[in-house]
């Protein structure tokens, strides 16, 4: 299914921009609030909580959305532009005529070109600020001793970091699987070998398999699976773990100020990584009912029903320096605090251990061999 299959209003266009009631300018969310501030006169505007529906946030029928059935509320489109250098696509003020890509530093030149896609279901608003996140990032860099003491020095004075709401999707399913295989009970025998000429007796374990069947169940809820192509797998698997049940509804007013990134991997594509994630776990399953002391699975056979979804964004701090012609980029969880980025190293400060491990190695070499 791609964005482009799914039908919407052509004037569905959602800008996520909240003027000032005072003086025109536009509002910001306040993260790790429930606000919205004018920076320009003070201003100061709550923000309106969204009722949770029992059970937390509604999720949406997956067969719908295949079958190109979802009602037209579901589908939003925004104005976006796409970065030549990485690909990744996210929302630009319609206003600004060019800038930087926040994932790679690589400029770009707005369009108007549009996104039409799923709406975001939910979302993680922002708890960290700005100058928490950099401080984050500051202190990471610093336990990285060898890396280039330009970098951090660039790092700490350098331009501003980006606050981007990434996409995800979640999917819930009900499964019921059948299995065949083997359960190994281990066993021990006593044998005679010779060893330097004498006999010895040794204990040599060994594996007794039975034949084995049976049904295991389970339940997914939220399995999260990445949407973007934007940035390493790496980076974002390592800030997690993600509190989802602190998820909100849908607001558009916590994205005041921040960017939303359009998500690039598709609705089925994300379903069958999930897939493959539940897949692991059912075969885990098994060989744990499968029992004794090792376990081998021939054959699983899996049913899904009552399969869910919903589109969520989750807040990332992001910078993108380019040092010395090479670009390294640092993403920051923006509830947590975790950090994780390309790892930067100086060619002379490694250079430098070496040559100290050298000189230590032939200081101990000389001690040992006047002692003797």
């Amino acid at each position: 299914m791609n964005a482009d299959e799914i039908s919407a209003p052509e004037s569905t266009i959602a800008e996520h921009h909240f003027p000032c009631d005072a003086c025109g300018s536009d509002l910001r969310y306040d993260p790790g609030t429930q606000r919205l501030i004018c920076d320009h006169c003070g201003n100061i505007q709550t923000i309106e909580t969204t009722q949770r529906t029992h059970g937390g946030i509604k999720e949406l029928d997956f067969r719908s959305a295949v079958e190109n059935r979802l009602a037209a509320a579901e589908i939003e489109e925004t104005r976006t532009v796409s970065c030549p250098s990485c690909g990744a696509t996210f929302e630009f003020d319609p206003d600004t005529h060019a800038a930087e890509c926040p994932f790679c530093a690589t400029p770009v030149v707005t369009d108007t070109g549009t996104h039409r896609h799923i709406k975001p279901r939910g979302l993680l608003p922002f708890v960290l600020d700005e100058n928490t996140a950099r401080h984050a990032m500051t202190d990471w860099l610093g336990r990285l001793w060898f890396a280039p003491d330009g970098l951090q020095d660039y790092a700490r004075k350098g331009r501003r970091m980006a606050g981007i709401y990434v996409p995800y999707w979640t999917f819930d399913a009900d499964t019921q699987s059948q299995y065949t295989g083997q359960r190994g009970t281990h066993y021990y025998t006593t044998q005679t070998v010779i060893r330097d000429g004498k006999r010895q007796q040794v204990r040599v374990r060994k594996t007794r398999w039975r034949p084995a069947s049976g049904r295991v169940a389970r339940f997914f809820d939220d399995v999260l699976v990445l949407a973007s192509r934007s940035l390493p797998k790496r980076y974002t698997d390592g800030l997690e773990p993600w509190d989802l049940s602190a998820l909100e509804p849908y607001n558009p007013e916590y994205l005041a100020g921040f960017r939303a990134e359009g998500y690039q991997v598709e609705l089925i594509e994300g379903f069958q990584e999930a897939r493959a994630y539940m897949d692991r776990m059912i075969l885990r399953d098994c060989k744990y009912d499968i029992g004794g002391d090792e376990q081998r699975v021939h054959d699983v056979q899996t049913t899904i029903s009552d399969v869910t979804f919903k589109h969520i964004l989750l807040p990332v701090w992001l910078a993108a320096y380019k040092y010395r012609g090479q670009t390294y980029r640092f993403v920051v969880n923006g509830r947590t605090g975790r950090v994780q980025g390309e790892r930067p190293w100086s060619a002379w400060k490694i250079a430098f251990a070496v040559l100290i491990g050298a000189i230590i190695a032939i200081i101990a070499g000389f001690v040992i061999a006047n002692s003797q």
